[in-house]
């Protein structure tokens, strides 16, 4: 490929300025993730308010959804951890809805962008210390790090510093590639072959945010069962 054309590619797959606010830019990841939101909200306010008894339709999927996240969180921090299902399930949907939503014509998905994914990261840990310091307050937060040997406290630190860095890196690399390798396959093979990377990338996008929730998972139970 030509330095032209790995141009074209770029373009297609950064992340550029809409308009401002102020003095603060505000980039298509930005936009694109208000309209995946406008989606979402109503959809989810739609099937709740159409729950029944016996589950018909989206129900099915959902509740599908909800008793394997159940499963989940029961399997590594047991009873207690059914009450984590809302941060984890709507990290779960949240994020798949971004990584599919380059199906949507003209979108970039906002995953692509390591701003988008890094605030991910950083709210998720941050939501994960919060739960920490509820669980064990606030001395037995900071004695966690001291586990189990005082001598790896400098290295427990360090672990939950570098979390947000891996998880917000692990999702926008993943996205980045499967966008710039379809995007190469339609400007090189514009008809049939970019088809089967682009069903690859539905399961990519759900594998991704599947992993990024397993992450979330294991983090809060390492406050709640220790290292």
């Amino acid at each position: 490929m030509n330095f032209e054309a790995l141009q074209v590619v770029l373009e297609h797959v950064r992340p550029t300025v809409v308009f401002y606010l102020g003095n603060i830019p505000i980039t298509t990841s930005v936009v694109n993730t208000w309209i995946v939101m406008a989606i979402i909200i109503p959809l989810a306010y739609f099937i709740g308010k159409r729950v029944r008894t016996v589950p018909r339709g989206m129900q099915h999927l959902v509740e599908m959804l909800v008793e394997f996240f159940y499963g989940l969180l029961e399997e590594t921090m047991g009873r207690e951890g059914r009450k984590f299902l809302p941060l984890v399930g709507t990290l779960f949907v949240f994020i798949l809805c971004l990584n599919l939503s380059w199906f949507i014509p003209g979108m970039l998905p906002p995953t692509t962008d390591l701003s988008t994914t890094l605030g991910f990261a950083i709210v998720t840990i941050v939501a994960v210390q919060l739960i920490g310091v509820k669980k064990r307050g606030i001395g037995g937060y900071i004695k966690h790090f001291f586990q189990p040997n005082p001598f790896l406290f400098p290295l427990n630190l360090l672990e939950e510093l570098v979390k947000p860095v891996s998880l917000s890196l692990r999702l926008f690399a993943n996205m980045f590639g499967e966008e710039t390798v379809v995007m190469v396959l339609f400007i090189l093979i514009p008809l049939f072959i970019p088809t089967p990377v682009m069903l690859l990338g539905i399961i990519m996008g759900l594998i991704q945010a599947l992993v990024f929730s397993l992450l979330t998972v294991v983090y809060i139970s390492s406050f709640i069962h220790g290292h």
